[in-house]
């Protein structure tokens, strides 16, 4: 039987994309994020289809090497590193190098092992990102290749590991938000997210936590949604039966991320409770759909396209001087106020 004939909804559905993202790269229509052009190419060429013609008439360039993204969830919408894979991207391409894309799958994740197809032998370095399983990072490390870590695990602040951090900073904007929410008059605060996901996550946990105890007011966990990550926090009426089996509902939710923040507005809504009356809600990552929901959500804005230029320079000079000293940089975030939270009275 002859082979199945490979066409752009193959590649789309291998990329997790729609067909016409992948149209727009082989008939160039429209933009396409240089990342997005990146993945798409490699598939279509993993696959066998055809590339464009300009990218077969395009004249060699020599290459200083590949890069390879690790990664266990493909960063998308609801989620600062869509932007920040774009500008790191374009900082190592200027550079010289191509970034390749590996998806780590649940199975490859449990049982240790990388991607069949990705060879350490043919990477200068490696940038994990929604990578967060401490043993895998250690194999990673093991590699003894350029690398670079964006967020972390839970505890990873406690350990040693072999490579560079970069995150965001979380504790000062959420005890700030924690702050703002009380002077608001909220008394009863809950948190919403899995605090041991990652290291972000634990460290807003952690600012909440500061916040409260500055006010001198009590943490009281029944108020907090704080399930596995792999819960299913995007399923209204699940959230609805966390909220219905709380002792009372508090008069607002920080949530760890955007994600999160909006889903948890919808269930609130589902309930028949109004934003930001009844209660109010916060997020975190300063995504697009923030701004877009109703009410707009306020939220701490990540500079995504600045920390993936940082994410690169730091890379590309551990690979030019692999005996520098391993650091962790935290990038300042911002709170956003929105609707989402109600307006300080006039004094």
């Amino acid at each position: 039987m002859a082979n199945k004939r490979i066409t752009m909804q193959d590649i789309a559905d291998a990329c997790g994309l729609s067909r016409n993202t992948v149209s727009k790269v082989f008939n160039r229509r429209g933009a396409v994020p240089p990342a997005t052009r990146a993945l798409i190419l490699q598939k279509a060429n993993e696959l066998g289809y055809g590339l464009p013609a300009e990218e077969k008439q395009a004249p060699s360039r020599q290459s200083a090497g590949s890069i390879a993204l690790l990664t266990s969830n493909m960063p998308m919408d609801y989620h600062f590193g869509t932007y920040f894979v774009t500008t790191f991207t374009d900082q190592i391409c200027r550079a010289g190098y191509t970034l390749r894309m590996f998806e780590i799958s649940a199975e490859e994740l449990k049982n240790k092992q990388l991607p069949p197809h990705f060879s350490p032998e043919q990477m200068a370095g490696i940038v994990a990102i929604e990578l967060f399983d401490t043993e895998y990072l250690n194999m990673i490390c093991a590699l003894n290749l350029p690398t670079i870590m964006i967020d972390s695990p839970a505890h990873a602040i406690i350990r040693q590991y072999p490579c560079d951090f970069v995150s965001m900073e979380n504790v000062a904007s959420i005890s700030a938000v924690t702050k703002h929410l009380i002077a608001l008059g909220a008394h009863r605060i809950g948190f919403v997210g899995d605090r041991m996901h990652c290291g972000s996550f634990y460290e807003r946990w952690f600012g909440f936590r500061m916040g409260m105890e500055q006010a001198k007011l009590p943490l009281d966990e029944r108020l907090c949604i704080l399930a596995p990550d792999e819960s299913p926090y995007n399923n209204p009426d699940w959230l609805i039966n966390q909220l219905n089996g709380m002792p009372t509902l508090p008069d607002a939710f920080i949530c760890a991320n955007d994600y999160l923040a909006i889903h948890l507005m919808s269930a609130i809504k589902k309930k028949g409770l109004s934003i930001p009356n009844d209660i109010m809600v916060t997020g975190f990552d300063g995504t697009s759909q923030s701004a877009l929901v109703d009410p707009a959500l306020t939220t701490v804005q990540i500079p995504s396209i600045e920390i993936g230029r940082m994410s690169a320079d730091i890379l590309l000079s551990r690979i030019r001087s692999p005996e520098l000293p391993y650091s962790w940089t935290h990038v300042r975030t911002n709170p956003v106020w929105r609707k989402s939270t109600r307006q300080k009275e006039a004094e």
